[in-house]
C-alpha cells in the first residue's frame, strides 16, 4: 500500500497536535532556546507551503513538522528517532490513526539532515526544505547559533564541523533543497551560510583564534561573576 493511501489527518487532530506540542515547548522552553516553538511554528508554516506546491498532503506534512523535533525534549543533541515514543503518544492522543501516525514518524526520520538522500518521499522533501531553510536563514548564525550551542551542550568547533560535514555534500550534489522554488529563492543564502561555517572551521584551526575565543569567554565569565557578586563591590 502506498503511504498516501493510509489516509490523512483531520483539521481537529492537527489543531490538537499543535496544542500539545506548543504546551510542551512552553513547559520546556528553558531547555529549547533553539528548537522551541518559534522553530516549530516556522517549519510547520513553510512545510505546509512546500507540501501544497509539490502535491503532497499538507495536513500530514504540517503534523510531521509539529512533531519533528520532539527528540530535543527527550535528550540533548539527539537524533529524530529518539523522539518516536513521545511523538507517537501525542499523535495517538490527538486522534491520528495509527497507520498515519507511523507514516508521519517515517517522514520525520526520512527528512533528517544527517541521513536524508536525493530520493526521499515528497512529504519528507517538503518537511526537509522547511527545516533546512531555517538553518540557512541569514539571521540564524547571527541570532540563534549560540542558542544551539547552549541547548545541545556542544562547542563552536563541534557545531561548525557538524554543519559542514552534514550539509556540504548535499549542497554540492544538488539536493540541499528539493523544490525548484526553494532552490531558486534560497540557494544563495544556503551557499553563503555554508561558506561562513567553512570559514569558522578554518579559523578555529588557527591557535591565535582559539586564544581570542578563550579570552572572550573568560571575560564573559568574569563579568557574570561580578554581576552576581556581593553588594558594595
Amino acid at each position: 500500500m502506498l503511504d498516501q493511501e493510509l489516509g490523512s489527518v483531520s483539521d481537529l487532530a492537527v489543531a490538537q497536535v499543535e496544542r500539545l506540542v506548543r504546551r510542551l515547548c512552553q513547559r520546556f522552553a528553558a531547555n529549547l532556546p533553539f528548537h522551541g516553538w518559534h522553530h516549530v511554528h516556522f517549519v510547520r508554516t513553510k512545510a505546509g507551503a512546500f507540501a501544497r506546491a509539490n502535491g503532497s498532503d499538507p495536513a500530514v506534512v504540517e503534523t510531521a513538522a509539529l512533531v519533528h523535533d520532539l527528540n530535543y525534549i527527550v535528550k540533548r543533541n539527539s537524533d529524530a528517532a529518539d523522539g518516536r515514543d513521545i511523538r507517537m503518544r501525542i499523535l495517538a492522543r490527538s486522534g491520528v490513526d495509527e497507520p498515519v501516525a507511523e507514516w508521519i514518524d517515517r517522514i520525520v526520520v526520512e527528512a533528517e539532515m544527517r541521513t536524508r538522500h536525493r530520493d526521499i518521499s515528497p512529504e519528507a522533501q517538503a518537511l526537509s526544505d522547511a527545516d533546512t531553510l531555517f538553518k540557512a536563514l541569514p539571521v540564524t548564525p547571527v541570532v540563534l547559533a549560540h542558542r544551539y550551542l547552549s541547548e545541545n551542550g556542544i562547542t563552536l568547533s563541534q557545531l561548525a564541523n557538524k554543519i559542514v560535514g552534514e550539509q556540504r555534500g548535499k549542497h554540492d550534489a544538488g539536493f540541499y533543497f528539493y523544490s525548484e522554488e526553494a532552490k531558486a529563492t534560497y540557494s544563495r543564502w544556503a551557499t553563503a551560510n555554508l561558506e561562513l561555517w567553512q570559514c569558522v572551521v578554518e579559523a578555529l584551526d588557527d591557535p591565535s583564534v582559539g586564544e581570542l575565543l578563550d579570552a572572550v569567554q573568560g571575560n564573559l565569565g568574569n563579568q557574570q561573576e561580578l554581576a552576581g557578586g556581593p553588594a558594595g563591590l
